[in-house]
């Protein structure tokens, strides 16, 4: 699947660290293993049923920060991002507003890419839908059951059997173990996976946190055929195969929302070392949820910000990446209707602070060593603003090389540039 233009990233002299980040597999902050010189991402993407809203954005933006860190380290970097273009969300929505499910996806992926690119992210190398990989991730099922990681749960209302995951069984004969993901005891597992798309009570399973992995055919839903019959995969599943596929396993950095720690990191973790032997990543990275009118920004409660809406309004792309890069990655925060003023204040200052003269100016490559220092403890960007706020106040000795800086390591233009 095609993705968006990338934007072009200002050199800088010099290179900077490859950050620590805080590894919530562990508990501590890590340099994540690199494999001769490349960092490899993986990142989760949208269910296309709607527009991206900034609890998106700031996820997609504070990858697209790392992604910058480490092409600033002297890095290879290859990141992968999948959409998951068949689900029930999606098939709710469509069904509910009778829009055909294809159309609706198709719609809503372009609205992504197009709030993506005003927005200067970095793309992803790979952009894989789900349904581009239909056969890959059946064959990696029928894997799975061969191994003994996969059972039957009988239906209803289909022809085939359902198949799930064994989690017991994997934690027993695999490298991985429930937990290695997500540090959450059980009773709070549980309530997780009933609130995110598992289905603890289903009559049937082993056990209650056991995840699908491939759901037979029904009447009126989209199915393929496959090595395993006539259906569709699990949500956890594709994106271990997807991911697998894209990067190799290990790979570096496996990011998402905080909201995807359990169940759906761990189970794509699960499936993809019972599938291929090995771990999935070397670190799991999550990013805060963004609050709006009191309660965490979601679909389902329709208290949402809109990305496109705010461009579409004039809000300068910059502005709302500082509004976001305000708040540190992993902490949990709600959006104001004035947060864009004051990042559009502070857009507006730093603008004006390149043309400031003063006897005595900040040095540039002082600012700069600050800034990947900030950068390399656990991408903090209010610290990075900061020094800037600090440094644009006073003037610079190189206007030049902080505008540069600006826009290579946080995506934000000071001045304009000729694409």
């Amino acid at each position: 699947m095609r993705t968006w233009t990338p934007p072009q990233l200002p050199e800088l002299p010099g290179a900077g660290t490859a950050p620590r980040l805080f590894n919530t597999a562990t508990g501590r902050q890590e340099t994540p293993a690199t494999n001769a010189g490349r960092a490899s991402l993986y990142v989760c993407g949208i269910t296309p049923y709607d527009a991206t809203h900034l609890g998106h954005a700031f996820t997609y933006v504070t990858f697209d920060i790392l992604v910058r860190a480490w092409r600033d380290a002297g890095l290879e970097v290859v990141y992968a991002q999948n959409i998951t273009d068949i689900d029930d969300p999606l098939l709710e929505r469509a069904n509910a507003t009778g829009v055909d499910w294809r159309a609706l996806a198709d719609e809503q992926i372009g609205l992504y890419r197009s709030d993506m690119h005003r927005l200067g992210l970095v793309p992803p190398d790979h952009f894989v839908a789900v349904t581009e990989q239909i056969a890959e991730i059946a064959a990696a099922v029928a894997r799975l059951r061969e191994m003994g990681y996969a059972y039957t749960v009988p239906t209803e209302d289909a022809d085939q059997d359902d198949l799930y995951f064994d989690t017991v069984g994997a934690s027993e004969r695999s490298q991985w173990r429930l937990g290695d993901v997500a540090p959450y005891d059980r009773e709070l597992m549980l309530r997780f996976s009933a609130e995110r798309g598992g289905d603890p009570d289903r009559p049937g399973k082993r056990d209650a946190l056991d995840p699908l992995l491939w759901r037979a055919a029904r009447a009126d839903e989209p199915s393929w055929e496959t090595v395993l019959g006539s259906g569709r995969p699990g949500w956890h599943v594709e994106c271990s195969v997807i991911a697998a596929r894209a990067l190799g396993c290990p790979f570096t950095v496996q990011g998402g929302g905080a909201d995807l720690v359990f169940p759906h990191h761990e189970f794509t973790a699960a499936h993809a070392t019972a599938d291929t032997g090995v771990p999935l990543a070397h670190a799991y990275c999550h990013v805060g949820l963004v609050g709006y009118d009191g309660f965490k920004m979601s679909k389902s409660r329709g208290n949402l910000v809109f990305v496109s809406k705010l461009l579409d309004s004039g809000a300068d792309p910059s502005a709302i990446r500082l509004g976001l890069l305000a708040h540190h990655y992993r902490s949990e925060w709600e959006w104001r209707d004035s947060d864009l003023d004051t990042a559009g204040r502070r857009l507006r200052a730093w603008r004006e602070g390149l043309e400031r003269t003063s006897d005595e100016p900040a040095s540039a490559a002082t600012v700069l060593s600050q800034l990947r220092s900030a950068l390399a403890n656990d991408l903090d960007t209010p610290v990075m603003l900061a020094t800037l706020d600090a440094a644009l106040d006073r003037g610079v000795d190189r206007p030049a090389l902080i505008a540069d800086a600006v826009e290579a390591l946080l995506g934000v233009r000071l001045i304009e540039r000729q694409d």
